[in-house]
Parts: C-alpha cells; sequence; structure tokens
C-alpha cells in the first residue's frame, strides 16, 4: 500500500489527500497516517516544484567530470563546501573508474558554464576538469521505479 501511495505521490505531490485514498483504495484518514508515518520514517524527505528550467534561462544541463588534486580529507570538505555553496549545481557524485567526481549542473550557456568553472577552480584545487553539455534530454526524472 505504501508503494502504491508513494507512486502517486512522485508523479502528483499536491494530489489531495481524498483523491490520494481514493486511487490507493484507502479512506482519507488511513490516508493521511500512512504519508505521516512515511515522512516520520523518511522515506518521504520532503516536497518540491519541478520547474521548467528554459523558461527560467538555464536551458544548458552540463556535466562535469572532475579529477580530485588531492585526495585527504581536507580537500574534501573544501570541494564538498565549494559545490554546496553553487546554486548551479544541481548534483555531486564520487565516482569509481578513472572520474573521482560527475557534477550536474544547469546554466544558461557555455559563457555562463565558464563562469561557474573560473568559480569553482577559484574555491579548489582540481588535478583535471571537463565537461560535456547535454544536446537533447530523451528523459528526465525523479522518480524513483517503485
Amino acid at each position: 500500500m505504501d508503494r502504491r501511495i508513494l507512486s502517486v505521490l512522485q508523479r502528483e505531490t499536491d494530489i489531495p489527500l481524498d483523491d490520494l485514498g481514493a486511487r490507493v483504495g484507502l479512506s482519507r484518514n488511513a490516508c493521511w497516517r500512512r504519508v505521516r508515518a512515511l515522512e516520520k520514517n523518511g522515506i518521504i524527505t520532503g516536497r518540491v516544484a519541478l520547474l521548467d528550467p528554459a523558461k527560467l534561462g538555464l536551458g544548458l544541463m552540463v556535466f562535469i567530470q572532475v579529477h580530485a588534486a588531492q585526495h585527504d580529507a581536507a580537500w574534501l570538505a573544501k570541494f564538498a563546501r565549494a559545490v554546496r555553496d553553487m546554486p548551479e549545481i544541481l548534483g555531486v557524485y564520487r565516482m569509481t573508474g578513472d572520474l573521482d567526481y560527475l557534477i550536474r549542473a544547469r546554466v544558461s550557456d557555455v559563457a555562463d558554464y565558464d563562469r561557474l568553472y573560473q568559480r569553482l577552480i577559484q574555491k579548489v584545487d582540481l588535478s583535471d576538469v571537463s565537461a560535456s553539455f547535454v544536446m537533447e534530454e530523451l528523459k528526465d526524472t525523479l522518480a524513483l521505479p517503485l
């Protein structure tokens, strides 16, 4: 039952409880109790509005591949602080293989990416940085496969 609730909420977080209950086969109150329990248990961690990046002047998605200059706790703390403080950076992932970190960012254009890059390298030493610009988004979702 919880997975059914989560499946609906992932796509329609603002659905009225009556409608959610009807979709999953629960009363409004039973549905509310389950949603509250999912929040309390940390399964639902937040609710957001999804925005159209192009309409907000952020039409270019870029993946930035980073090789760390150092591999110690102090460097990692400095890097983590730097990327957290940059709102254009949407995701940062520590990777296996040759690549150390993969950064996902949204910017308006290549010049805006260059400004982001310049700010990043001013804040933290990096061994190597390269970027790939997204030409077409075939799928981009936050919904988990339930």
